[in-house]
């Protein structure tokens, strides 16, 4: 198994440039972090086109196809499948996308926005058998929400930018799904920065990548219960569990109460609007992270945002209904 270096991640990050905004980093107010005491920093990756860092990998991929592709697919919560969406729409290669029935119905209407075709599924192994037969039967492409070597040196790129505004930090915190996102800052970062800690943050109800490492192996079949949805990933997958595995400093596990109180402490602190996946790695700082990073400066990546207002409204009442400890 060969990690993304960094070469790998600049050169893909000078392939896709073109088509990604460059996500801006905001200094958080300390009060947001009670009594962590943490100097934080907010890497502001829902600011991506899309609203999340999936935008990244998608093009990577897509970029990179092999000749002779005739089109796309791809299985995807939502955030995934708007990005394939949105890539696909710059590139101009049809997409048909295999989305969750449970998706949040924002994501929904944009994939269809994009002009991608939605066929819905139950979820889980179903979703991507599914999409596999579109494979199989139209030559398409498919886009892996999270796997493979290609996609972790284009989430690399959010460690570069990260590190260049802020050269100095001794940890940074990035939310785990199926890993992508994980894989790609872990390894690029300790490539950059050798020191920098980099910490995994994953909810309870949605723990593919702790209980494969607990296991040892890569696992299948996962049930999720989380409110994240996009961090929700079914499986976990040999390679992105691999780089993990060897890069991770640790994976802390969250509740959904703490990704609401998060959410709530990152909109009257930082005025931000994120979906509970954004707030993960924020409540990983101000939960089980809280006495590890006392007075260290942190950099938090919030990976997203996109969802509707009612449920945004439900998420922010509970959080607040929470308050501040």
């Amino acid at each position: 198994m060969n990690a993304p270096t960094i070469n790998d991640a600049r050169a893909i990050y000078e392939q896709i440039g073109r088509y990604i905004l460059r996500t801006p980093t905001l200094e958080l107010d300390p009060r947001a972090t009670q009594n962590t005491f943490a100097q934080v920093v907010l890497k502001l990756e829902l600011m991506q086109r899309t609203g999340t860092f999936k935008l990244r990998g998608a093009l990577a991929n897509m970029l990179n196809a092999p000749k002779g592709t005739r089109g796309v697919t791809a299985v995807s919560a939502g955030n995934h499948a708007v990005a394939v969406a949105c890539a696909a729409a710059q590139l101009g290669i049809d997409a048909k996308l295999v989305l969750y029935d449970s998706a949040n119905r924002a994501r929904k209407d944009l994939v269809r926005e994009y002009g991608a075709e939605v066929n819905l599924s139950k979820g889980g192994t179903v979703a991507f058998a599914q999409a596999e037969r579109l494979v199989q039967d139209e030559g398409r492409l498919m886009v892996h929400p999270f796997e493979g070597a290609v996609l972790a040196s284009a989430t690399g790129g959010v460690a570069i930018e990260l590190l260049e505004d802020v050269p100095d930090l001794d940890a940074i915190l990035v939310a785990v799904g199926g890993g992508g996102l994980a894989a790609g800052v872990a390894s690029i970062a300790k490539a950059i920065r050798p020191q920098c800690a980099v910490y995994g943050v994953e909810p309870f109800g949605a723990s593919s990548m702790n209980q494969s490492l607990a296991a040892g192996h890569t696992l299948t079949d996962i049930v999720n219960t989380s409110i994240a949805d996009s961090l929700s990933a079914p499986m976990s997958m040999e390679y992105t569990f691999n780089v993990c595995r060897d890069f991770l400093d640790d994976l802390v596990l969250i509740s959904d109460d703490e990704m609401c109180r998060s959410l709530y402490l990152l909109f009257s602190h930082a005025k931000i609007a994120v979906e509970p996946a954004g707030a993960a790695a924020f409540a990983g700082l101000i939960g089980p992270l809280r006495e590890r990073l006392a007075g260290k400066r942190v950099g938090v990546i919030v990976c997203g945002a996109c969802m509707d207002e009612d449920s945004y409204a439900q998420w922010l009442e509970r959080g607040a209904q929470l308050g501040v400890k």
